[in-house]
């Protein structure tokens, strides 16, 4: 791949770093925990025994997770240079985040993060039925990220030279203030800034911050589930995709040098792409059942493709065909994983 304009810090992520615990499970399991096919939830109370009984009941396995930090490593594995994206998040002082962060690290994502001594690591259990898969996060640790953590000098000064924002919808559970922070950089130094809808729940729930954030988001990526529920909220009135993401694009923004892209996934079907009042779709090409293994991170595959595409100031066609390129490799994979070297052709 071509790396003439790349160097280290280019992109700088910040999310919620949670190891996943994976496995596959009954309808019976999803059903006992009051889960749904392809939910994505926050543990609650009656969530407090699925972990444990998860471990003991199933072969599990343990990888690297969280929205942000996932794409990180998908956009570094295309990347090939290290350190090319730098990731901000919070977790525990415990042996989950070595693990964390040894697999983090290992992709070629700098890792940043802030400790916090009195809650463990967040883990996410991925719940894995035929082809769907359903998460249900505890936050621990990550819930505990402040703004102090990007205000260190050292980590100011990353974020001052970075020239490309990523964040998640679902960090608007843990630190809209430290989001907003970013936000208002990325405005004052004209840098794009790139954001997640993540889950359903966040438009449902996490309304006013979010919100307060969209105004500052040049690029918007989203799944049909999470456009839809984002378009109930808004009153939009409608549940046809290519309207939302027009109106999306409409909603007030802060820069007005860039106009705001909306890029909506819908499983099998194609990509939506919104820009200028104009839709575009890029077919996606189906794999076979058989070769099909796990779905959970396709999402944040598809993002890591289009970043790693996007800071080289690759066309949106090409960022597009990558990310999707990026979400079919991982989607044949146990968890956001990969190995070997990266074979997209643009």
């Amino acid at each position: 791949m071509e790396q003439s304009n790349l160097r280290e810090n280019l992109l700088v992520g910040m999310g919620n770093p949670l190891l996943d615990i994976s496995a596959k499970v009954d309808k019976e399991f999803l059903a006992k925990y009051d889960m749904k096919d392809n939910d994505a939830i926050l543990a609650s109370e009656k969530h407090k025994n699925l972990y444990s009984e998860l471990v003991q009941k199933y072969p599990v396995d343990y990888t690297a997770g969280g929205s942000v930090q996932n794409a990180l490593r998908v956009a570094q594995w295309l990347i090939e240079k290290p350190k090319v994206t730098t990731f901000f998040g919070c977790v525990g002082e415990d042996n989950f985040s070595k693990i964390l962060f040894d697999r983090a690290t290992s992709d070629g994502v700098n890792v940043q993060y802030q400790y916090n001594s009195k809650e463990p690591t967040g883990t996410c259990a991925v719940l894995i039925t035929d082809h769907h898969r359903s998460l249900c996060a505890n936050l621990g640790s990550a819930n505990c990220f402040t703004t102090d953590h990007i205000k260190k000098p050292e980590n100011k000064k990353l974020l001052d030279t970075a020239q490309f924002y990523y964040v998640s919808g679902y960090f608007l559970t843990v630190s809209p203030p430290s989001l907003l922070e970013v936000a208002k950089m990325a405005l004052a130094r004209n840098r794009p800034l790139l954001m997640n809808l993540s889950a359903a729940f966040i438009s449902q729930f996490y309304k006013e911050p979010l919100m307060q954030a969209l105004p500052y988001v040049d690029i918007l990526f989203g799944n049909e589930m999470e456009a839809e529920a984002f378009a109930t909220e808004q009153n939009f009135n409608t549940k046809d995709m290519k309207e939302i993401a027009l109106k999306i694009c409409k909603l007030p923004k802060q820069n007005e040098n860039r106009s705001r892209i909306v890029i909506l996934t819908q499983g099998i079907h194609p990509v939506i792409l919104a820009k200028d009042g104009i839709i575009t779709e890029f077919p996606v090409t189906g794999l076979p059942p058989e070769k099909i293994v796990d779905t959970n991170g396709a999402g944040d595959a598809f993002v890591g493709g289009f970043l790693a595409q996007y800071i080289q100031d690759q066309s949106l066609e090409v960022c597009i065909k990558c990310a999707i390129w990026a979400a079919a490799q991982i989607i044949q994979r146990s968890g956001c994983t990969f190995e070997g070297k990266a074979t997209f052709q643009a």
